[in-house]
């Protein structure tokens, strides 16, 4: 999947093809400590068709755990022509996978929109080049395919802290044929799919720089929320993200019972390309690594949050009149400290 974001939309995977919007629904048993009254029901809205990087929701499904803590849970994939955040200010969903840059740029135009927990430690967002360069100060000088949406999350970042111009971009297209074609560009891309793609066609590994182990500061795949929803549905909300913290733990141990609900939510996914995901997701510890590492799945911290609005300030993508708490709350994962 492209690695760039739209403000309100999931740019096209290079590897998928366009396909029906697929629903999955779970109608979820209430645990016993809720059994004197009904599940609770939430939407969660994804942000792309189901995958790997979505595994720990879906295996929070397959092994009960979201039953286990009263709630009837829907997960709706995105998709390209699926606006998450609308849909979220719109009520339909109760919760919806965001991003820091995306939640911060909607407090800035006066939305209620507030993230409470990220799945990701670390942006998953990648170049990847021809092997050679050992860091991603090689990279400069060297061609490099860059889509637009870009522009307003991680080049201007990767310009200001290693020197990169504009001369040496060209438009990324979704494709990673004019990076196969020159030996010495690099593309940008997603963890676990440019990296897939380029390996399947060449027979070779290419060279993958994480942005997130560089410096790049955002989080990914954050849930968010609204203010209304937080207030009116908070308990349901705290359990939900318990409830995900634990469906992720049991993932990155066993994934299977989550991969088959996947692969019939989203028929286009193989198992391959699920099984490259889960070990991506592990080697690079995107879920389990940072402060999850201590604090337990789905963290956040202040001074993350402080530094993504830092660099979105220097680089004039946000008005420093925006106040960087109103992006987001810690008080439901900071109580569910669930360890890897």
């Amino acid at each position: 999947m492209s690695s760039a974001r739209l403000p309100f939309a999931r740019l096209p995977l290079p590897s998928m093809v366009a396909l029906a919007l697929g629903v999955l629904t779970a109608t979820l048993v209430p645990a016993a400590s809720h059994a004197q009254s009904a599940p609770t029901k939430l939407t969660f809205g994804s942000n792309w068709y189901a995958q790997a990087e979505h595994g720990g929701f879906y295996q929070a499904v397959a092994d009960g755990i979201y039953r286990k803590h009263g709630l009837d849970v829907t997960i709706k994939m995105g998709g390209p022509q699926v606006n998450g955040m609308q849909l979220l200010l719109a009520g339909q969903y109760d919760v919806a996978m965001g991003d820091d840059l995306q939640t911060f740029k909607g407090v800035e135009q006066g939305l209620p929109l507030v993230t409470i927990a990220t799945t990701f430690q670390q942006s998953p967002t990648v170049l990847v080049s021809h092997p050679g360069p050992k860091t991603l100060a090689d990279l400069k000088g060297r061609t490099l395919f860059i889509g637009q949406a870009s522009e307003t999350t991680f080049w201007p970042w990767l310009k200001t802290r290693y020197g990169f111009t504009d001369a040496q971009k060209k438009p990324y297209t979704f494709s990673v044929q004019p990076f196969l074609v020159d030996k010495q560009s690099a593309t940008q891309g997603y963890l676990a799919s440019e990296p897939y793609t380029i390996e399947q066609q060449t027979k070779q590994k290419p060279t993958v720089f994480l942005l997130g182990e560089y410096g790049y500061p955002p989080y990914a795949q954050t849930l968010v929320t609204t203010r209304t929803a937080l207030n009116a549905k908070r308990d349901a909300l705290q359990r939900f993200v318990q409830a995900s913290a634990e469906g992720w733990k049991s993932y990155l141990a066993n994934p299977a019972a989550g991969n088959a609900l996947i692969l019939k939510d989203n028929p286009q996914m193989t198992p391959t390309l699920l099984d490259y995901g889960v070990k991506a997701l592990k080697q690079a510890k995107l879920v389990d690594g940072g402060d999850a590492a201590k604090r337990g799945l789905l963290t956040m911290t202040d001074a993350r949050w402080k530094a993504t609005y830092d660099f979105m300030v220097q680089e004039k993508l946000l008005a420093p009149s925006v106040d960087y708490r109103k992006a987001f709350t810690t008080e439901l994962v900071d109580k569910v400290n669930v360890l890897p």
